[in-house]
């Protein structure tokens, strides 16, 4: 009673402050808590800092210069310093008058808006701050719900405590939309008046400043009477913040609006091939969810004036001898073989038509090429350069391999028979050292195709692709070190931060002393045989050609001591062509030429001393069951005598009619030196046309690396005699051979 009394009398539930202050307190912890609950949805504190949109990628070239974008990317971003003050006064002036005074979120701003909004019967200024903005375009979705709007006025609030205001401006002036597939002022002012921000007119500024609230509504491309309207009103505002005087906006009110419309920078793509390969590539490094939603870019390796120099050679080449020597494609790859880095790449004639890339997809016989492997293989078990072998007719298990000439030269050391690309003497040290000492060494050194043991082995019977090969020959250049090729350094999140870096090690594949030797086997090749189109100015260049069966794949893989360099040139539908690798090896010098440009003359290491050199390959020689050293030919029946017969009058009529070759073999013996930049030095390549011989039932020879085409009505592919028993496997189709690998 005394209790009820004190308190007038009435319970205290039933008191009016205490409900008041129930209330209140109930209003400040649901306050509490629904802010609590926004913030649990929003990004956290660190991707604040995000200076890309979602789900966008842009991949750029070793310069910092872009290659492609994708997604809502801005082609251009710009620093605040570079952007013109009065543009920067025009999109506050339209879009956030105070600016600089709210903390991201304007209540005085937003009742500004409605009162102008009301007194013009219609919507002509936003609520929406310059911050607010930012956070909708980086991180919250378009809808128009009370639940997005409070998250977005949360967000701009964090927004203003974690950067500051040139900032968040800087952010919104590269990544607000403007029409037209315009991403910020950068690319407005290109997109709609082709200049950069800095050559604006006072009304191009106001223009563009216009278009932020309603790109579609105000473009002046579509609706210039709109966009003249929005302008002035730009303007007018402009003058009442003071920023202009009343004559800088009445002269600029006069201008005409004249446009003059260019395509967005971010459509365009440089070096398709390459950024094809690269996309491929990315899912190696970063997660698909990562790619699926996160804005990133990809730095890579590519030089953007090599990449030029490789197109303009691979298109000289299909331009000229492309048309007479009858293919249709080629491709290119350059590489840093002390580090991996992949420095050019062309793919094919035209990616717009094909995006076939046939560096990294095309799987192709690599003919003399691999000879590489097999002497390198041969040399580090413990082999001299001058150790000699005998050419002469020779059949093992059934395998006949022949040279392209018909002709045999007698004893020969190992150097001049990789020098004059001799076929039999490949095959003779290939059964010396063993199928898989030499597989292993070829995947060591960066072979990544498989690589089955059979005699033909020897003459690149075997398919690999171009950037493997190329690869695989640069680690004669690093003495033996083999550095895994690729074109990525850095990938960057939306923050900035790099989320990979390329640390890709050097591994030992062939012993220093064994690689010098190689080296200056194949430095003999470009001097005195069949590369000598390859040749360099006061440079040193190793290298060697390769020819598949029937000139269906025509090779140069060379290299200096700072890079590698591979050209393939045939066609896609395996058609026999009429050229030779020499044309390989004069696209390589075209490129090699002028990538060479400014770059310091290293020398090759000179050749170790060979006597008393141990090996460091354990040789596993193969023995055959039989042996013949005389051809199979004298012993073919008469139905097989006419059908070679018939096959050498083919080829005799060809060799009639591209004479030039067997002129090219016997200008090559007495080894000429001429100047690279004759087309005559291509010719000067064929000594290697003592490779090849026409396929017959049990023998069958590989077109040698520079002689022109033997045609074959029995096959279109080398030798393919499995180990030592001589039986033949099956090689797959063209078509199966063309499909692109995974």
């Amino acid at each position: 009673m005394k209790a009820n009394r004190a308190t007038g009398g009435k319970p205290l539930y039933r008191r009016l402050w205490f409900w008041a202050g129930l209330g209140v307190g109930g209003g400040i912890v649901a306050f509490i808590y629904g802010i609590s609950l926004i913030d649990r949805t929003l990004p956290n504190q660190t991707e604040l800092n995000a200076v890309l949109r979602e789900q966008t990628l842009t991949i750029k070239a070793a310069d910092g210069t872009i290659l492609q974008q994708q997604g809502e990317a801005t082609r251009e971003q710009l620093k605040l310093e570079q952007i013109p003050d009065n543009l920067k006064k025009a999109f506050i002036a339209s879009e956030d008058r105070r600016f600089k005074q709210h903390n991201g979120f304007d209540p005085q701003g937003i009742v500004r808006a409605g009162l102008n909004n009301l007194r013009s019967q219609g919507v002509v200024e936003g609520g929406s701050t310059i911050t607010q903005q930012l956070t909708r375009i980086l991180f919250l979705k378009q809808e128009q719900t009370i639940w997005r709007k409070l998250k977005e006025v949360r967000l701009a609030q964090k927004m203003e405590h974690e950067l500051t205001k040139d900032q968040i401006l800087e952010r919104y002036l590269n990544l607000v939309y403007l029409g037209g597939g315009a991403y910020g002022v950068a690319d407005a002012a290109w997109v709609y008046f082709s200049k950069s921000p800095d050559q604006l007119s006072l009304a191009e500024m106001a223009t563009i400043a216009g278009l932020a609230p309603a790109p579609s509504l105000y473009a002046p491309d579509k609706n210039p009477e709109a966009a003249i309207r929005r302008r002035n009103l730009v303007l007018q505002r402009m003058q009442e913040d003071g920023v202009i005087t009343p004559e800088q906006r009445q002269a600029a009110l006069q201008e005409p609006l004249t446009l003059k419309s260019s395509l967005p920078k971010r459509v365009q793509v440089e070096s398709p091939y390459f950024t094809s390969y690269i996309q491929k590539e990315l899912p190696k490094y970063v997660s698909a969810k990562v790619l699926a939603s996160d804005g990133l870019v990809v730095e890579t390796t590519l030089n953007p004036a090599w990449q030029k120099a490789a197109e303009e050679a691979v298109a000289k080449t299909l331009r000229n001898q492309g048309r007479w020597e009858n293919f249709k494609q080629a491709s290119m790859v350059a590489i840093d073989p002390r580090s991996g880095e992949i420095k050019a790449m062309v793919g094919g004639k035209d990616f717009g038509k094909n995006q076939f890339n046939r560096v990294t997809q095309a799987q192709r016989q690599p003919g003399s090429t691999f000879k590489g492997f097999v002497y390198a293989t041969a040399i580090a078990s413990g082999k001299s350069p001058y150790d000699s072998y005998e050419d002469a007719p020779f059949v093992v298990d059934g395998y006949e391999p022949k040279n392209y000439s018909e002709k045999f030269h007698g004893s020969m050391s190992i150097r001049d028979a990789l020098t004059r690309s001799v076929n039999i003497i490949a095959v003779k040290v290939l059964i010396d050292v063993g199928f898989t000492p030499t597989i292993k060494l070829a995947h060591d050194m960066g072979i990544k195709s498989e690589l089955k043991p059979t005699y033909s082995l020897a003459l690149g019977s075997n398919e690999v692709n171009l950037l493997e090969l190329t690869s695989a020959y640069g680690s004669f250049a690093t003495q033996g070190l083999h550095t895994e090729p690729h074109g990525i350094t850095r990938i960057l999140n939306r923050q900035g931060k790099v989320i990979w870096s390329a640390n890709f090690k050097s591994q030992r594949a062939l012993d220093a002393e064994s690689s010098a030797i190689m080296t200056w086997m194949l430095r003999n090749v470009v001097e005195e045989g069949t590369g000598a189109a390859a040749q360099l100015d006061n440079r040193p260049v190793a290298g060697k050609t390769g020819t598949s069966d029937e000139a269906r794949d025509l090779w140069f893989i060379g290299y200096i001591p700072q890079m590698v360099t591979g050209v393939w040139l045939g066609n896609d539908n395996n058609h026999p062509t009429d050229g030779s690798s020499g044309s390989a090896a004069y696209t390589w010098h075209e490129f090699m030429e002028k990538a060479v440009e400014g770059m310091p003359v290293e020398k090759f290491p000179k050749r170790p001393k060979l006597e008393g050199r141990k090996g460091t390959i354990k040789a596993q020689s193969i023995k055959p069951k039989q042996v013949l050293n005389r051809s199979l030919d004298s012993n073919d029946d008469s139905e097989g005598e006419s059908a070679r017969n018939s096959e050498d009058s083919g080829s005799s009529k060809r060799r009639r009619r591209r004479s030039y070759s067997q002129e090219e073999q016997q200008s090559s013996d007495s080894t000429p030196r001429r100047r690279r930049r004759e087309r005559t030095e291509e010719s000067s390549s064929t000594n290697s046309s003592s490779e090849s011989s026409t396929p017959r039932q049990r023998s069958r020879r590989v077109e040698s690396d520079s002689s022109p085409p033997r045609r074959s009505r029995r096959s279109s592919s080398p030798d393919s005699s499995s180990g030592s028993s001589g039986s033949s496997s099956p090689q797959p189709s063209w078509r199966e051979r063309l499909r692109p690998s995974n």
